[in-house]
């Protein structure tokens, strides 16, 4: 059991861990963060919170689900499937059907605990989780409501680098050879970007997004060695072939919140899914803010808006 977290555990909050299966029958493993003083005898309204695309738990997940125990929420941080504690088999594999079931599966775990209300449940999700957790709930109406933060749409992101006939084409073949290779050598190719232990500086090769990145993850402030970002080479081959949000205009008239940093490199896949989505829906900008704020920046992220959103939405 993993120990290492990135932020300090609240005084008033208890973190327990849990596990249980999704869909596929592999085992997610997760933390549940409960109010020292609740009241198990009653019904409490909860939240299920996603990493960001190749985080763990222990990370952004964790800085949530503990801000938001002390305002009344049960709620639970998971690994996705194949990372951190999670099962799955081979590591790293990265699949948009599966990290949607995540959500589904974090759904089935909070709904059978006796002191959650199961007509009260939400999602959150951060980053890549932000696009699943909005996924999750076009078909699973038992989420009520779901708010995102510095949401990434890993499938459409995915694709848009290769943007004509001839890259896509050269794509492919490359992916096909990898195939072959991954075969013959018996597992999948894993190149982490981030070192096993964490940096001194952001290396000055690196472009400003992947830069912005490393200053996260390769750093002390989120480093986890759970946590090395990427995932196995050919797991594009499944986010080239899928749309997620295709049918985002189906989760009304449950509500969304889209969190969002002024200054993000990712801000425009948020106003992009708020244009398609329904009502109600929100939009909501953060001043001052890059898309890294939102992992653990105290200071930047709205967990008054997000309890107002959440506790509205159960409400109606």
């Amino acid at each position: 059991m993993n120990n290492y977290y990135t932020f300090e555990l609240s005084e008033n909050v208890t973190r327990t861990a849990v596990s249980y299966p999704n869909r596929y029958g592999i085992r997610i493993a997760a933390d549940l963060y409960t109010s020292k003083d609740m009241d198990e005898t009653a019904k409490h309204p909860a939240l299920v919170i996603g990493p960001p695309y190749g985080g763990v738990k222990e990370q952004g997940p964790g800085v949530y689900a503990n801000q938001l125990a002390q305002r009344g929420f049960v709620c639970l941080a998971f690994d996705p499937a194949f990372m951190g504690e999670s099962g799955g088999e081979p590591r790293h594999v990265s699949s948009p059907d599966i990290f949607a079931e995540n959500f589904s599966a974090g759904v089935d775990c909070l709904g059978t605990l006796p002191f959650v209300d199961r007509e009260q449940i939400g999602a959150i999700g951060i980053c890549g989780s932000g696009g699943f957790a909005l996924s999750a709930a076009q078909v699973d109406t038992r989420i009520k409501a779901v708010a995102t933060a510095s949401m990434y749409d890993i499938a459409d992101g995915s694709r848009m680098p290769f943007d004509t006939p001839e890259k896509r084409s050269e794509l492919f073949a490359q992916l096909g050879n990898q195939r072959w290779k991954d075969f013959e050598n018996g597992s999948p190719e894993y190149l982490p970007s981030f070192p096993e232990t964490p940096a001194e500086e952001v290396p000055e090769v690196l472009d400003l997004v992947s830069a912005e990145f490393y200053s996260y993850y390769g750093l002390k402030r989120g480093h986890h060695p759970n946590a090395r970002g990427g995932f196995t080479t050919t797991s594009q081959l499944a986010m080239l072939n899928f749309r997620s949000l295709d049918f985002v205009d189906q989760i009304s008239p449950r509500p969304i919140l889209m969190i969002v940093g002024e200054n993000a490199h990712s801000k425009f896949f948020s106003e992009n899914v708020y244009k398609a989505a329904a009502e109600p829906k929100e939009l909501y900008v953060v001043p001052d803010a890059i898309h890294i704020d939102l992992y653990d920046r105290l200071d930047k992220i709205p967990f008054d808006k997000m309890e107002s959103f959440f506790k509205e939405a159960f409400e109606k």
